[in-house]
């Protein structure tokens, strides 16, 4: 029996590769010897950057960087075992969680930290990037990042603008003659799964704006500001589109990677099932092994378990999903090519001991087993 196992992490608790070691783990004991392929598995989210370095073979980088406040923060990236493709997540550099949520004000927040990683990243080789902008806390538009590769970003007196959305205010031109050369070089896939545009009332400072302690008036002016920017980025720039779908993601960062550097912004898990290859180890198994910290009607909408069946289903393979726990609406997962489905919870205990991480790996290991050993009878 050949089982190709892609889970996501149960986040708070075990990462993809260590519930998929439990997996493997119990499906040992059901059969021992079985043929097992543990292969990294992440959304474009949190985890990420963990679940593809490490799965991949590569290793795990160190930046000092901006931080959203304008303080040193250490950012941690990975770089795969081609040592040309990196894996990033902005939040690393100007995540929501890296602000106290009283000094949450996308006035002053900034993407600097993020250039400094990619400009971290190339000075070690790669070319190939492969960036998760969610969780940002910032709203201006990028450029901050494209600062800190080189794009001048000037007021009326041809200085740089100030950090944060309030340096859109005050932006008069753009200039590009000392762009970091290596750039032209790069290409960037941008796992992103919002649709919002640039401005207006589904734009970032609308929709986003009020959690990262933006009020309404600055909502008005942050949008009109990101307005003119996209004029002026668009008299420069052709290929500049604030209407196009995700370029409100991350307070307009999404903008900044399509406007000024050779970028695509892709669903994350279909971003992860290419990198990792999955579909060629999929191939010729006899099950595919899926799940989350949480199956429910969620699953469905684009993540990462359902990205799986969907390839497994391609080559009509039995698929089975493990989580953490699953609601009653989770049955909608069953028409969309997950087989059958196991919360892993041996008894009821609390939230804490439920995640604690060797609670969840024997419980994943013991659902795994039983689960396996059902298979194998009804195969018999």
């Amino acid at each position: 029996m050949k089982v190709v196992i892609a889970i996501d992490s149960l986040k708070g608790s075990l990462t993809s590769l260590e519930a998929g070691d439990a997996i493997r783990a119990g499906v040992c004991k059901a059969d021992p010897g079985a043929q097992i392929i543990v292969r990294p598995l992440a959304d474009g989210g949190e985890g990420t950057v963990e679940a593809l370095t490490l799965g991949m073979g590569g290793t795990l980088q160190s930046a000092e960087v901006t931080g959203p406040l304008g303080e040193r923060v250490t950012a941690q990236y990975g770089i795969l075992d081609d040592g040309q493709t990196a894996v990033m997540e902005m939040s690393a550099a100007a995540g929501i969680t890296l602000v106290p949520e009283k000094k949450r004000n996308p006035l002053h927040t900034t993407t600097y930290g993020v250039g400094e990683m990619i400009r971290d990243a190339i000075g070690k080789g790669c070319r190939h990037f492969i960036v998760g902008i969610g969780g940002s806390a910032t709203n201006d538009g990028g450029i901050g990042m494209l600062q800190a590769l080189g794009y001048g970003f000037l007021d009326r007196e041809g200085r740089q603008v100030p950090f944060g959305a309030k340096g859109l205010e005050v932006l008069e031109s753009i200039t590009d003659d000392e762009v970091l050369p290596e750039l032209a070089e790069c290409s960037f896939r941008i796992a992103c799964d919002v649709t919002n545009s640039l401005c207006g009332e589904q734009g970032c400072s609308a929709v986003f704006g009020p959690q990262k302690g933006a009020d309404p008036t600055m909502i008005m002016q942050m949008d009109k500001w990101l307005a003119y920017y996209a004029m002026l980025a668009r008299d420069k720039y052709p290929k500049a589109n604030a209407r196009a779908a995700g370029t409100g993601a991350a307070g307009g960062l999404g903008f900044a990677f399509l406007t000024f550097t050779n970028a695509v912004l892709e669903s994350g898990i279909k971003i992860v099932l290419e990198e990792t290859k999955l579909e060629d180890y999929v191939k010729d198994a006899d099950v595919v092994v899926t799940g989350e910290g949480r199956l429910d009607r969620q699953t469905v909408m684009g993540k990462a378990p359902v990205g799986v069946a969907s390839i497994a289903k391609k080559y009509g393979k039995t698929v089975i999903a493990f989580a953490g726990c699953v609601t009653p609406d989770a049955k909608v997962c069953n028409a969309h090519g997950i087989d059958a489905y196991f919360p892993i919870l041996q008894r009821v205990v609390t939230s804490a001991e439920a995640m604690d991480k060797e609670n969840a790996c024997r419980n994943m290991t013991d659902t795994a087993e039983q689960a396996f050993r059902l298979y194998l009878a009804a195969r018999k």
